[in-house]
């Protein structure tokens, strides 16, 4: 056995500290290879196509991706146990679309296992703290960690769920302003398709970056009724759903669109005041907890203790 000195031991630490930033500096430097078919093509469908997106989207600098590339079977089979033991590969699919993430099913199953793998660490880090305080018999001890490991595996699918529920509550408060817009740009003699391109261009919110997708699609030669329902299919915002039905019965019998996308966000704000007034009337009920069960007492209290006093005072 050799003994480590501090010296080398700063050494060891220092070195690899070089290495790691010689190794990030060399993966910034660029190819000279020709590049392939895909590359050059990729800048051109980047609008419609996500894995033209993830081409062009420049490679993490370091180490990573060797290290990635090491972790591949370990993920692999973690991604296996979990769609066995989850399940619902379509509605994650759904959520992550609906949370507006670029990520693929195979790659938030790897995040979970991730997740999964930082959470028993953490459970082993606890564990090892207490077994220091007080011996812990090894039955509790693995289901600690597999608490922990299931407790990361789980967050990460409730922050997904939060963050789509929290784009879908976005969306449908933009609704109602994206639908006037195109009333007025319809109104102004403006066809479907112009006034869904000016909305995009224009917009900066979440509803009108989808509505430029949907435009990209377009000009790419697909219907813009299949483009419509495929969108709203997508998000299962049921007040754009509504909306697009409205409009592809409208295109299909010639109905003026101006009218029923203004009727449509008369009714997106009906729709909004009649969730505000149920989110209202459930925060009713709940701040009654905190009158009850402390400003009552506390308002009892400083009535009833003056008199306690005087009585105790006087008697």
């Amino acid at each position: 056995m050799v003994r480590v000195s501090p010296d080398i031991a700063w050494g060891i630490v220092a070195g690899a500290g070089l290495g790691l930033g010689l190794w990030s500096l060399a993966a910034l430097t660029p190819r000279m290879s020709r590049p392939r078919l895909a590359r050059r093509v990729a800048p051109y469908v980047a609008d419609v196509s996500a894995a033209a997106r993830e081409v062009l989207a420049p490679p993490p600098p370091g180490p990573l991706p060797v290290l990635g590339v090491m972790l591949e079977p370990v993920l692999s089979r973690g991604r296996a146990l979990l769609g066995g033991a989850l399940g619902g590969s379509e509605l994650l699919a759904r959520r992550l679309r609906q949370a507006g993430s670029a990520q693929s099913v195979e790659a938030f199953r790897s995040r979970q296992v991730l997740w999964g793998i930082a959470g028993a660490a953490i459970g082993a880090g606890v564990l090892i703290t207490a077994s220091r305080v007080q011996p812990v018999p090894l039955p509790i001890q693995v289901l600690a960690v597999a608490v922990f490991a299931v407790t990361g595996v789980v967050g990460r699918e409730l922050l997904l769920q939060q963050a789509a529920k929290r784009r879908l509550a976005r969306l449908g408060d933009e609704l109602p302003v994206v639908l006037e817009f195109l009333t007025l740009s319809l109104s102004a003699g403006e066809g479907i398709s112009d006034a869904l391109r000016r909305v995009a261009r224009t917009g900066r919110g979440e509803l009108a970056a989808e509505l430029a997708g949907v435009v990209a699609a377009v000009g790419t030669g697909l219907p813009l009724a299949d483009t419509l329902q495929r969108l709203a299919a997508d998000l299962d915002l049921p007040a754009f759903t509504r909306c697009v039905e409205q409009v592809v019965g409208a295109l299909e019998r010639g109905t003026p669109l101006a009218e029923v996308l203004r009727a449509q966000a008369q009714d997106a704000r009906d729709d909004a005041k009649r969730a505000l007034l149920e989110t209202a009337g459930r925060k009713e009920v709940g701040m009654l907890v905190p009158l009850v069960f402390l400003i009552l007492p506390v308002t009892v209290a400083f009535a009833i203790f003056p008199g306690i006093f005087v009585l105790q005072v006087g008697f």
